[in-house]
């Protein structure tokens, strides 16, 4: 018998891919999933492709909108306290809000976790979250994939990310051509850093600032990990039914690159959004990352949402009414500033003026 012979056969499991773990998984998560659905979903979580029965009857012009995101280094801080279960959330959050900007109502998302070992309890968490964001949001939990990447990622490392479809009335889509001189903007407060910036936010509290993850933060009346770990705010529904009861020029989601980057993209040439710091505080997150950082205001307000997660820019004569529904499905929200004609074309379209409160 040969050395070669003798040498152990190599199989995918001793690669470091198990498949037998693969399917646990997907029996551990079969449950969440099943809670995220609508009735235009036909078959179930594990075939080849996940099936949505478009009710054309619904829609005289449909147009279909998608967008695909991911959560950023906010997992960091949930493999680092070994809590999988939220950050799925922000995942949803991160797509469906997008989606709805131009007025479209999510209609599913699928899925992607690409993991260095496959764990079917963490893999069951993580699916858990995005169960529980799409039943917020309204939207199916379509199906997914989850891939094991060993020898390129570490056992316990993983990423997710998820592309949504919605869809929305040709005649009802919402956009820059809306936004009239005089209009109104209106803010919907944030749950805090929401997932965008967590690599600044890892750094200054981390890094610079030594803060353990589970330490009691006096300031925010919990611990730094839970802090940093809350979900973020999923507006899709409140966007909806604002949309349906009031006269919405537009909306803006408010993530990487900050209130007035995102603002300014749904506004046309010719205008600008003046807005107001006067009118609200940021949560006290933001203003420990600027003290412990030393972080520049123009920085803080270019890398994170600032306390506000979404804009919806409304006809002045609707003000009252969008403010009405909002409180009423208990979402934050205040008039953040206007719409008025640009002096000068090569100027920012949105500007914040102003100092915050107790900032």
């Amino acid at each position: 018998m040969t050395a070669e012979t003798d040498s152990p056969k190599a199989t995918y499991a001793a690669a470091g891919v198990s498949i037998a773990a693969g399917d646990e998984a997907v029996e551990k998560l079969k449950p969440w999933a099943a809670k995220a659905t609508r009735p235009e979903v036909l078959g179930g979580i594990g075939g080849f492709a996940g099936l949505f029965q478009l009710k054309l009857d619904r829609w005289k012009e449909p147009v279909l909108a998608s967008s695909t995101d991911g959560v950023g280094t906010k997992i960091a801080v949930a493999q680092a306290l070994d809590k999988h279960d939220t950050v799925g959330i922000d995942l949803v959050a991160m797509v469906v809000d997008d989606l709805v900007v131009c007025g479209a109502e999510p209609l599913f998302l699928q899925d992607y976790i690409a993991v260095g070992r496959v764990v079917p309890d963490r893999i069951a968490a993580l699916v858990k979250g995005i169960a529980e964001g799409c039943v917020l949001a309204g939207c199916a939990l379509l199906g997914g994939e989850t891939a094991e990447h060993p020898g390129l990622m570490a056992d316990g490392d993983y990423d997710i990310s998820g592309t949504g479809v919605g869809v929305v009335e040709a005649s009802g889509m919402l956009g820059p051509d809306r936004v009239r001189d005089g209009d109104v903007v209106i803010a919907m407060g944030s749950s805090g850093l929401h997932s965008n910036g967590f690599s600044l936010a890892r750094h200054v509290l981390l890094d610079i600032a030594r803060m353990p993850l589970e330490g009691h933060v006096e300031e925010f009346g919990r611990t730094l990990g839970e802090e940093m770990l809350e979900p973020t705010r999923i507006y899709a529904k409140d966007c909806l039914a604002l949309a349906s009861e009031a006269d919405v020029r537009t909306f803006a989601h408010i993530t990487g690159g900050g209130l007035a980057a995102n603002l300014a993209r749904v506004l046309p040439e010719g205008l600008r959004a003046d807005l107001d710091r006067g009118t609200w505080t940021p949560d006290p997150v933001f203003s420990l990352i600027a003290q412990r950082g030393r972080v520049e205001r123009a920085e803080m307000e270019k890398t994170f949402n600032m306390g506000v997660g979404m804009v919806a820019v409304v006809s002045p004569d609707e003000v009252d009414r969008a403010l009405a529904v909002l409180t009423a499905r208990h979402v934050p929200a205040w008039v953040l500033g206007e719409v008025n004609r640009a002096g000068d074309a090569s100027a920012p379209r949105a500007v914040l003026a102003g100092d915050h409160p107790r900032f």
